[in-house]
Order: structure tokens, then sequence, then C-alpha cells
């Protein structure tokens, strides 16, 4: 008997998606006032986390067999191509006078392929040890890389260490915890935090850098220990603001449930388009504006185009490959001739 598609992951992937589409899109206009800048401050503190935690929480078969290959086509493979890809396409939108093709410096959101590759792996290796100790072991390394002036965005090393607390946290939570957290009583709590914590950062100054997980501190700060204490402060803040818009997910299918099955495509695609906007007039049009109602839509619709299924036709042979049916095809070829 197959196993019910529970909609409530589905409608949260592509929340959560939409919010990457739109923080891209709000990017270059944070400057300009409060509000933009504390809704990009608001997003980037638990948009990709809850993506990290959910993807933990799907990682639970990779004992399976034949499960190291299947990251490793389904990650490792389309990260390669877009790499190459998306270097070409930075070198002729944004007109520069050399071209930089180097895959072991993910270029801007490819770096989520990267870390969630090695984050499956290390599975393999820490779920032997006691549950506490393992999540405990990752939040004190999470800290302590902090420390080191040279983990950067190199093979996305800082961010992969950074966040995997929350892909382990998503690994060792069961579906009964997803149904305590969307309790009527949880939500209406998660509301009210939500709703502080935004209005707090209208009173709170920080460089929205912190959130990124991809420095060390001497970016910020003269290294202390203050600066462990900053992101322990930022790990709690992340995880509360993550799950409390995790209770907030519809748990019942809804108008786009059906699109937050496609957000590996978006997440890869959706590069091209606002890259093209932020070297492109039309981002000098939407500046002079100022209006979040446009740029919100302006996100819904790009997500949405690269949801439908001519996208994501068009575009499977490169994100999605299949090596059995280009050795059929091959075969079928010989057998031809």
């Amino acid at each position: 008997m197959m196993k019910k598609r529970l909609y409530y992951f589905d409608n949260a992937k592509f929340l959560l998606i939409l919010l990457v589409v739109f923080g891209h899109v709000i990017r270059p206009f944070i400057e300009e006032n409060a509000l933009t800048m504390n809704l990009y401050k608001f997003i980037y503190t638990f948009h990709m986390p809850a993506f990290i935690l959910i993807s933990g929480y799907f990682a639970k078969s990779f004992k399976s067999k034949g499960y190291l290959v299947k990251i490793t086509k389904k990650l490792i493979l389309p990260y390669l191509i877009f790499q190459g890809i998306y270097s070409v396409y930075y070198f002729l939108i944004e007109k520069n006078s050399t071209i930089s093709i180097n895959p072991l410096d993910p270029q801007w959101s490819l770096w989520f392929l990267m870390s969630l590759f090695f984050w499956n792996v290390v599975l393999f290796f820490i779920t032997k040890f006691n549950p506490k100790v393992v999540i405990m072991s990752a939040f004190i390394v999470g800290i302590s890389v902090g420390y080191i002036d040279g983990i950067n965005n190199f093979l996305s090393l800082s961010r992969t260490f950074v966040f995997f607390p929350l892909f382990i946290i998503g690994f060792y939570l069961k579906l009964e915890h997803f149904n305590i957290i969307t309790k009527p009583k949880i939500r209406f709590f998660s509301v009210l935090f939500l709703a502080f914590i935004f209005i707090t950062y209208y009173h709170v100054d920080f460089n929205y850098e912190w959130l990124f997980g991809s420095k060390s501190y001497s970016h910020f700060v003269t290294p202390s220990i203050l600066s462990g204490l900053f992101r322990v402060m930022f790990y709690s803040l992340t995880i509360i603001t993550t799950l409390s818009f995790l209770s907030l997910v519809p748990k019942n299918q809804a108008f786009y449930t059906e699109w937050g099955t496609k957000t590996f495509y978006v997440y890869l695609l959706h590069g091209f388009i606002i890259q093209f906007l932020r070297n492109s007039e039309l981002s000098t049009w939407l500046a002079n504006y100022q209006s979040l109602i446009m740029l919100a839509t302006l996100s819904f619709l790009v997500t949405l185009i690269l949801s439908t299924k001519m996208i994501t036709k068009i575009t499977k042979p490169l994100i999605e490959i299949n090596f059995s049916d280009f050795q059929y095809n091959t075969k079928k070829f010989t057998i031809d001739r």
C-alpha cells in the first residue's frame, strides 16, 4: 500500500522557497528603508534553517542501499553543472573581464547543495553515538569554527559547520513533534513570538551577515568570548523562530501544495532571474517604486513560473540526471545502426 504523502511538508517547502526568492528579490533594496531591512533580517533568521531542518528530517533513510550514490547524483552532479553554468552566466551579465570557474567555491546559493551532501555523509559516522551528545557536539563545533579565520565559502565549510545543528535536530525529530508544534495553542504563541521578533528588530542594530553563517567572527569584531556567545544567541533565536514558522504551516492540501514538490528546481533556477534583475534597469525602476507588494508579487510569479511542468520538463535533464536513460538511449542508438 502506498504511503500517503504529507501535505504539511510540501506546504512548508513551498512557503520557504517563496521566502528564499523574496529575500533575494529585496536584497538590493534593503538599505532604502527600515521596513525592508527588518523584513530581510527577519526572513533570514529562519527560512534556510527551516529548510535545513526539514532536510535533516527526510535523511532518515541514509542507511538504505545505494543512498550515497543517490545523493551524489542528486546533489553533487547538479552542483557541478550549475556551478559551471552560473560562472559563465555571471561573466556575461556582469561583463567581467575574466571568467572564474572554481568548483571548490560555491556560486551564490549553490552552497546549500554542497553542505547538504556533507551533512548526509556525516550521518554514517555520528549516528552511532547518543543523540544528545551528537547535537551538543554539533553546537560546540558550530560555535568554535567562528574563531578560525581561514574558514569561509571554500567548500561551504563555514555554513556546513554552523548550520549542521539544525540538520541534526531535524534528523532526530519525529512526525509527532511536528504534530505537537502545529496545535492551536502553540500556533497562537508562535504568532506572538514572530511578531515580537519582527518588532524587536526595529530596535536592535546588528550586521545581517551574522545570519548567513558564512563568515568567521573576525569579519565582524575582534574575536573574543563574546563572539561565541553572540552565535549562541543567534542559535537560540534561529531555533525558536524556525519552530514558530513551522508551527504555522497548514497541514491540509492547498492550491500551492503541488508546487512544494518542485522546490529543488526553483532553488537552482531562480538565480538566473534574480541576477538578471540586479544587473538590469528594471532594478532601478523597482527601487523608484519602493513597493514591497510589487516585490512580493514578483517573487511569487518567479516561484510559480519555475514550478510549472513546462520548466521542470525542460530543465529535468540538468537537474535530475538519469544515467540509466542515457545508457538505454546509447544502446538503442547502437542497435539501430
